[in-house]
């Protein structure tokens, strides 16, 4: 293996690293926010205060980031599989 092309695997090593960091750190985030309004909602409900108004937020704000992170998620797996069936 020559010198340019083992540079161009560690690049390309690195960069499928940071790729797959960037989606685990999608989802951890997503969780953390499903906890975070968990929380929001339980607190409103012990304050006796609107409680539809943070459902309301929550479940488009989590859908809405579900999805994305999903498509992400789909299109990062499906473009792996990808380049591996086009090294062999």
């Amino acid at each position: 293996m020559s010198e340019p092309q083992r540079g161009e695997h560690w690049y390309r090593r690195g960069i499928r690293t940071l790729q797959f960091l960037s989606i685990v750190l999608m989802w951890v985030f997503l969780g953390g926010a499903i906890i975070w309004m968990v929380n929001l909602v339980g607190a409103a409900r012990a304050q006796g205060d609107a409680i539809t108004l943070s459902v309301g937020i929550s479940l488009v704000a989590v859908q809405v980031y579900a999805l994305v992170a999903s498509v992400l998620t789909y299109v990062f797996f499906g473009l792996q599989r990808g380049r591996r069936g086009a090294e062999e």
